[in-house]
């Protein structure tokens, strides 16, 4: 049994509402709030970034656990927004972890599916016996141009996740991956907000590619839709994944504690792990989890999980954290985005 050993996530306190971003730019708040399926999103701090969210939701990974941390020996951090260009954030994270000396370390990044990616790399070295253990953190500030649409989505949060064989919490039973040269998204050196295709995000894009991933994945598994007891999609915004799960032949019932981005935005590389996240505050022993990723450029990573027992160890209470919110103007926005 290969899987998640424990996990840990950081939400930002500081919220700002749809209506108040929507009316700085003379939109209708209920047409961009329908449109979106968003109400707010977390946005973070001024002193804060990937790096110290990153290391926020390790720390709660580590909590409350007993593991030997030189058993750690990969450390991968994914995101869109790593505080340097050129410089790893994953070992700046080991250092202040106190993970030392003979470990592999990388950033990684394939938009928001970056931290999948890194994942499905983890649990490969550590079926291999390269480690015993592996730490794999996904984080983002998210920003987006004033005035374009991501303004209203693009959030921040991190999550972290320990991997490995003993007293796994959520089973990996299997995974598959789909991929393709799909430029829906994109965010050249030098350039300081991303650009987007705008609905070509969509159909060819979030739609076709976590579609495949999924088909391939509970084809695969010979696991049909009605088997599980929670589904996890991507949440660039709450309609995508209500959408997508429909088609897959999931319920309403089934994404419904997933779907945590009408408060707290799209944390890019965070952002479907956070509603693995809240999904799991909840969960059972033996119930099954369908979870899928998306990165634009383009690709998903989709994962059959089952909780095991120990879960109860490790479990935390993710609607406490959700709701410790403080809510902000859009000058104070642009200024905690140093955008001003």
């Amino acid at each position: 049994m290969t899987g998640i050993v424990s996990y840990g996530f950081y939400i930002p306190k500081y919220r700002i509402t749809v209506e108040d971003l929507a009316r700085t730019w003379g939109k209708d708040p209920e047409q961009v709030k329908k449109s979106l399926s968003i109400n707010e999103k977390a946005v973070a701090y001024t002193d804060e970034d990937s790096l110290t969210m990153a290391y926020e939701s390790a720390a709660m990974a580590f909590g409350g656990i007993n593991i030997d941390k030189r058993q750690i020996r990969a450390v991968f951090f994914g995101s869109e927004t790593p505080p340097y260009v050129v410089n790893p954030t994953a070992t700046i994270l080991a250092e202040f972890l106190g993970i030392e000396g003979n470990y592999l370390a990388y950033d990684t990044q394939f938009a928001c599916k970056a931290g999948t990616g890194a994942m499905i790399s983890a649990l490969g070295l550590i079926k291999s016996g390269f480690t015993a253990n592996a730490l794999v953190l996904a984080a983002d500030k998210a920003n987006g141009r004033p005035h374009d649409a991501l303004e209203y989505t693009a959030g921040s949060g991190a999550v972290s996740l320990i991997l490995g064989k003993e007293n796994v919490a959520l089973e990996v039973v299997d995974y598959e991956s789909f991929s393709s040269d799909t430029p829906d998204f994109w965010r050249r050196e030098g350039i300081r907000y991303p650009s987007h295709g705008g609905r070509f995000t969509g159909k060819p894009s979030y739609f076709y590619h976590i579609g495949q991933a999924a088909k391939s994945l509970l084809a695969k598994t010979k696991l049909t839709p009605e088997k599980f007891q929670h589904v996890v999609f991507h949440m660039p915004n709450g309609k995508f994944p209500q959408t997508i799960a429909a088609s897959l032949g999931f319920t309403p019932k089934q994404l419904s504690k997933s779907l945590v981005i009408q408060e707290l935005g799209n944390s890019y590389t965070a952002s479907g792990l956070m509603g693995l996240m809240s999904v799991l505050e909840e969960a059972k022993a033996n119930d099954l989890i369908f979870f899928a990723s998306y990165g634009s450029g383009a690709g998903s990573d989709a994962f059959v999980f089952k909780v095991t027992k120990n879960l109860d160890k490790v479990r935390k209470n993710f609607t406490e954290k959700l709701s410790a919110k403080k809510y902000i103007d859009y000058p104070t926005y642009l200024k905690f985005m140093n955008n001003i």
